[in-house]
This record gives structure tokens, sequence and C-alpha cells, in this order.
């Protein structure tokens, strides 16, 4: 677990446009990604977008684009450049189809995160999942039953 922050503080130093945070995050929607979509192994760059969008708007709800937006996160191709990051010092494995442009364009942040625009803000906040944003993320790959991916390397949390 230790070796993973390390990592991601090594990563920052090297390339401070994003926050450690943002890194985090994407680990965690790795594995609800994962869970989403019932893989344990190589998820795509376009099903991780898709996990990284519900994850966020179920963690932030209304404040996802700014939340994002601190993290140094203006759209989806950042979160390419996040994983290539990842990639690079060995978090994460990437298939020889993988490329930075699976990434670019998918969605557009002020469209898909106008959350006022796109559904009521009552049924947002209606679901209970919704209270957990005060909660402090678990990362912990050792942890039994969770997913394992070719994007991810358990030997460097430990």
């Amino acid at each position: 677990m230790d070796n993973f922050y390390r990592k991601i503080e090594e990563i920052v130093a090297k390339d401070s446009r994003y926050k450690a945070d943002a890194y985090e995050f994407v680990m965690r929607a790795l594995w609800f990604t994962q869970n989403k979509f019932k893989k344990q192994g190589h998820v795509s760059g376009k099903e991780l977008l898709e996990g990284i969008k519900d994850l966020v708007l179920e963690q932030y709800g209304p404040m996802a684009k700014t939340v994002f937006q601190h993290w140094g996160i203006e759209a989806t191709a950042d979160f390419g450049e996040i994983v290539f990051n990842m990639v690079d010092s060995g978090l994460l494995n990437k298939t020889e189809k993988d490329s930075r442009d699976d990434f670019k364009n998918v969605y557009d942040f002020s469209e898909t995160f106008n959350i006022f625009r796109n559904q009521s803000f009552s049924k947002l906040t209606a679901s209970p999942k919704r209270n957990r944003v005060n909660q402090k993320p678990k990362i912990s790959a050792a942890k039994s039953g969770s997913p394992d991916s070719s994007l991810f390397n358990k030997k460097n949390l430990n």
C-alpha cells in the first residue's frame, strides 16, 4: 500500500498537472468499473470512463465537475494521461491495443456533469449511496474478493 502512494508521489513530482487524489480516484474507479462490468481483467478506456462517470456522480453528485477541476482534470483525455502515467510507473498495465486516444472526447464534461439540467437534484440525492461523500476511501487490493486486472499490479501496493 505504501508503495502505491510512493509511486503516486513520484508521478506527481514528474507531472504536476494532476493532484495525487486524481490518481487514487482512478484506481478506485478501475475497481468500480470491474465490478460494474463483472470483469476481473482488463477494461477498455471507454469502459473505465463510464465507471469514472458513474463513480464521481455517486460520490460527489453536483460537485463532480468542480472536484475534477480541482484535481486538474478538464476532459476525458486527462484520464488517459493519468492512466498512462500509472502505466509508465508500473502501477497499471496495458495491452497492445490501449492508447491515450481511447480517452479522447468520449464525453463532454459540461454536458455530462451538468446534472441540474440532466436530472432532478432531489432524485440524485435520494439514493443512500450519495451519503458516502465524506467517507475516507479504502484502497486495499490485497483484500479478499477484490477484482484483479491486467491494468493493475497488486505487488505494487505491498
